[in-house]
């Protein structure tokens, strides 16, 4: 039996698999003074949540649940949201947090010990930098940067300084993600060939303004930007929809794929950059202000292993049984996780249940623990984890950038006679015509195929791409090239 038949017969195995154990089928400024006062066995952990408005919700709610924590400060550029966080905790019962819209003063303070971030991700690097340098321990939402160079500028922040750094990348503390993948590394479906990430998630369109748009009154927009150019939003909803642009977000391949991109890496056992990305995709469906692709396919080169990544923001079904998620490919098996984490499931060849993992974790409670310990190996998520993780994301949307439009009956040059990855090409045609999108009449956006030195993390012989490993920063807000 061929790699592609056995898989093609896996595909409904697993989505029988899945149903049956219940696993849902359905996502250069300077270095600020160091300020850190000492933490004794029997003191709270003193924290400072930053970027409050979305994902930092989860933040504030995690370290209330801990009693070993106290939320000192709230901080976000918005003050609006900055009182509505406050009056949240109040009403939980807890002491009102001291609010604060720049975080350059929270970081001055003495008396906070770890601060956690859940800004826009143009701002995950230089905030998670900043304050390693003022002596914090550091939480960091996924991704961890907004560019490759600046991501290993805060692995180097983290290690000067010796301070304790996780990324957000909760699937690392679940206990089934954590059995899965020794059940993989174990050798226990065989020599593991392929890693499938999947980001099936609906994504309706933004709209299309006809001009720049009125920044909230509540907003500093100025710390906003932060190291983004300085430029007004052309978008109608200010606070979610800066994922869609590059100058703010990464796309869905670095917001909801992030997570399925780590657990891939992860899988494959692989602690460093791909031998070469090639990237295809575009943005269908619906004309409107966003820049990033909602339909894009990744391919990641390990040499003994490939990684395919696929994102689709029109209406579509599962693949293997998931729709966000990952499917391992092994040589004698497959093990399929959806965006629960909590629980996967384990196949041979014959379609054969053969395992069930479950469980769920507690990250920020794992970043507590190893603040308290000061030992960086206690962190499921180490940032250089983060980092590598958050870069594969960027090298795919580097690829995709750097790509020319190009008719759908010409198929990429760069599969060669990867049958897998013609595979997975034709079904992103047929996801396309399924929602009306006439292939005659559409182009997509094709990206080279870019040779990567893992050790220097940059490209090979294309001074283009390496000039996109980073970016111009707006002073003051300028990430370090060395720390």
């Amino acid at each position: 039996m061929s790699d592609i038949t056995r898989r093609r017969f896996l595909e409904s195995s697993l989505l029988t698999a899945l149903t049956a154990v219940g696993v849902s089928a359905s996502g250069n400024a300077k270095p600020l003074r160091s300020s850190r006062r000492g933490i004794s066995a029997n003191d709270r952990i003193r924290v400072a949540c930053i970027g409050v408005n979305g994902r930092g919700k989860a933040h504030i709610d995690a370290y209330l649940s801990h009693s070993d924590a106290e939320l000192v400060t709230i901080c976000d550029c918005d003050s609006s949201v900055v009182a509505r966080a406050q009056a949240s905790v109040e009403k939980k019962g807890k002491p009102k947090p001291q609010g604060e819209q720049d975080l350059r003063r929270v970081l001055d303070d003495k008396n906070i010990d770890a601060v956690s971030i859940a800004t826009p991700n143009h701002w995950h690097s230089l905030a998670a930098i900043w304050a390693l340098q003022a002596g914090k321990d550091v939480y960091v939402e996924k991704p961890v940067s907004h560019n490759v160079s600046e991501g290993r500028r805060v692995v180097e922040a983290a290690r000067k300084y010796n301070r304790i750094c996780q990324a957000g990348t909760q699937s690392r503390s679940h206990k089934a993600m954590q059995e899965a993948m020794a059940y993989i590394h174990a050798g226990k479906i065989g020599k593991v060939t392929l890693a499938r990430g999947l980001c099936y998630k609906t994504r309706n369109s933004i709209g299309k303004v006809t001009g720049p748009q009125p920044v909230p009154s509540s907003v500093d927009y100025d710390l906003w930007l932060g190291p983004a150019p300085e430029k007004p939003p052309m978008r109608a909803q200010f606070h979610y929809d800066w994922h869609w642009f590059w100058d703010y977000g990464n796309g869905d391949l670095g917001n909801q794929g992030i997570h399925q991109m780590d657990i891939a890496r992860w899988a494959l056992n692989k602690s460093a950059l791909p031998e070469s990305v090639f990237s295809l995709g575009g943005r269908f469906g619906y004309d409107d202000n966003g820049e990033t692709p909602n339909t894009e396919i990744s391919f990641f080169d390990y040499g003994d292993a490939h990684l395919i990544f696929e994102v689709r923001g029109l209406k579509t079904g599962p693949q293997d049984g998931v729709k966000i998620g990952d499917v391992i490919y092994g040589t004698e098996g497959v093990v399929a996780i959806t965006d629960d984490y909590g629980k996967a499931v384990a196949l041979d060849n014959q379609g054969n249940v053969v395992m069930q993992f479950h469980g769920g974790g507690d990250h920020f409670g794992n970043f507590l623990a190893a603040v308290r310990s000061r030992n960086m190996s206690d962190l499921h998520g180490d940032i250089e984890e983060g980092h590598i993780s958050s870069a594969l994301c960027h090298l795919g949307n580097i690829s995709f950038r750097l790509g020319q439009p190009q008719q759908f009956q010409c198929t990429p040059h760069a599969f060669g006679d990867d049958k897998e990855a013609a595979a997975t090409f034709a079904r992103f045609e047929q996801h396309l015509g399924d929602n009306g999108i006439s292939l005659q009449e559409t182009n997509y956006h094709v990206g080279p195929k870019l040779a990567i030195h893992s050790g220097t993390e940059r490209f090979a012989g294309n001074n283009t791409a390496n000039a996109m490993l980073t970016r111009r920063y707006r002073k003051p807000y300028v990430v370090p090239e060395s720390v």
